[in-house]
């Protein structure tokens, strides 16, 4: 059995690049961080929210976790996600992307058996590490980076099992990749303004 499944959002970060908080900007007449729970909470059994800023959140109603070791960035809140959760594997998403597809997050979930890791690759083949599907055993690994202060994202996956999902499974599911979209700029959210309008 490939075991429960837990997810979580990771609402981290300074926002600095866009000047207000990523999660709660508009896309297509919703928040960012909206869109995300309406594709992400049917496809586990629990959904947290993993953020040091709880007020901000706290109309969603979800179960929010804050940085158990601080300053730390992307890979302390997925520590902190997988330490937080009760599912053996959790579905780990950044909160910048709007355009999550639910049926290739339900095909990753499905990859998990066996594995650490089921990440999707982008197009030049670097892992989509705030897109993928983490289990329990990656617990150990992460926190001895933590603790070393070594805090690349995939730094860690030479130490447990990984299965890379690439382009050629993504395609016939997401052929434009917009699951892999972030909300980073203006810039970007022009862009997905844009891309909201032609697929909603």
């Amino acid at each position: 059995m490939a075991g429960s499944v837990s997810a979580a959002i990771l609402a981290g970060g300074q926002s600095s690049r866009m000047g207000s908080i990523k999660a709660l900007v508009r896309v297509g007449g919703r928040t960012i961080i909206e869109r995300i729970v309406e594709r992400v909470q049917p496809l586990a059994e629990e959904l947290i929210l993993v953020t040091n800023t709880p007020e901000v959140y706290a109309w969603l109603g979800l179960p929010m976790f804050g940085d158990l070791i601080p300053g730390k960035g992307p890979l302390g809140g997925l520590y902190s996600a997988l330490s937080s959760v009760h599912g053996d594997h959790t579905l780990a998403v950044s909160c910048d992307q709007p355009f999550l597809n639910a049926d290739l997050l339900r095909y990753l979930i499905g990859l998990r058996e066996g594995y650490d890791v089921v990440v999707p690759l982008a197009p030049d083949g670097y892992p989509q590490s705030m897109h993928a599907v983490y289990g329990k055993g990656c617990l150990g690994p992460i926190r001895a980076r933590l603790d070393a202060d070594r805090l690349k994202m995939i730094g860690f996956f030479d130490e447990v099992r990984v299965r890379q999902v690439p382009m050629d499974e993504i395609a016939p599911i997401d052929p434009e990749r917009l699951s892999f979209v972030n909300v980073n700029t203006p810039g970007d959210l022009a862009e997905a303004e844009r891309i909201a309008g032609r697929v909603g």
